[in-house]
């Protein structure tokens, strides 16, 4: 069956253990991991990070949330990604009080629940998206809200660019800041992102004999253009969990900019052939997580977001919200809450699933 003409079915529900659900991505898949993660913290065991600064960062820059709505390249993704200078680099302690005014409010979860949440946070030497200082502050944040600090691996000494890492010859060099942000590092990081957070885990599996679902994305945004996702998105469903023989995890994996399904095909329109089919669904199917997934009953989870050339959604590049642009008041962004579009989303999914 060719990449165009799948057919998408119906998000199931399946045997899934409570609580024991985790989220992962990279770059603006790595923010929205950090507020997906807040937001519905007594939902998880853990999170994976790379390359991603922390909760209502954009927010650092006073003026971010006003500028947000009309600037995509300015202020608030300025401070969160490459500040000038260490100065402008986002504050762990004062996010840290606005996540703890968040809960109180309760746009969020209480933040009990996260000192024995496990953590895996990842900057690579090379990266010139989102530098590594940043994301050294997503550690000081989680420390800041009481995370027990063995329960973070933090990675700071690999000589990577932006990228999710994996041991496919055919990706990008390992230092390479370019699309498709896979490159090849000699190891599997969605392995020691699932590792970080479960603990023991069986070796991957050799064959994938469960099921990659297409399923059907809008009844979980209600056609909401200011969400800015895909119409489609996936899940890996192991074969034992298919079969019924046992109880599943659920593992969130968030794409980054650039790295959703249709973003060149229907988006941009442009001849990249590192992300048109079959390569335009690479983070759902090359990424090693899926394998990881079949050996240990974990249900991978893979929303899409997409672009916009025009119009008002501000995301030009497929990215998920981390800044405002679905907010529907710039003046008073919600991005962060439960009550964010995308963030309302996933959580749906993610319950329709069972977990």
């Amino acid at each position: 069956m060719g990449y165009q003409s799948q057919m998408a079915e119906r998000l199931s529900r399946y045997g899934v253990r409570q609580g024991e659900s985790s989220i992962s991505g990279l770059s603006s898949g790595a923010f929205m991991t950090v507020q997906m993660h807040l937001a519905h913290s007594s939902k998880f065991k853990g999170a994976g990070i790379i390359a991603g600064g922390p909760f209502r960062c954009a927010e650092s820059f006073r003026g971010a949330a006003l500028l947000a709505a009309d600037a995509y390249q300015l202020g608030a993704l300025a401070i969160g990604m490459n500040p000038l200078i260490p100065q402008m680099a986002p504050d762990a302690g004062d996010l840290a009080a606005l996540a703890r005014d968040a809960a109180g409010l309760g746009l969020i979860d209480p933040l009990g629940a996260l000192a024995d949440h496990r953590l895996y946070i990842f900057t690579g030497r090379s990266d010139c998206v989102v530098y590594p200082d940043v994301v050294s502050r997503t550690r000081e944040f989680y420390l800041c809200l009481g995370v027990d600090p063995a329960n973070i691996l933090y990675d700071d000494v690999v000589n990577a660019g932006h990228s999710i890492i994996t041991d496919n010859l055919e990706d990008s060099p390992l230092a390479d800041n370019r699309p498709p942000y896979i490159n090849n590092g000699n190891f599997m990081q969605s392995h020691a992102i699932l590792r970080q957070i479960y603990g023991d885990l069986n070796e991957p599996a050799e064959h994938l004999l469960g099921r990659l679902i297409r399923f059907d994305q809008r009844e979980f945004f209600g056609g909401d253009k200011r969400a800015s996702m895909s119409d489609f998105g996936y899940a890996y469903v192991p074969s034992a969990v298919l079969a019924g023989r046992t109880q599943a995890r659920v593992h969130i994996a968030l794409h980054g900019c650039k790295q959703g399904y249709n973003y060149v095909n229907y988006v941009r329109g442009l001849p990249d052939t590192a992300n048109q089919p079959p390569y335009g669904n690479r983070y759902i199917t090359t990424t090693g997580y899926n394998h990881m997934a079949e050996s240990n009953d974990i249900i991978v989870l893979y929303p899409q977001v997409e672009g916009s050339d025009g119009g008002d959604l501000q995301n030009p590049d497929g990215c998920w919200d981390w800044w405002g642009y679905s907010s529907p008041t710039p003046r008073n962004p919600d991005y962060y809450s439960k009550n964010a579009v995308q963030i309302r989303a996933i959580a749906a999914m993610l319950e329709r699933l069972g977990g």
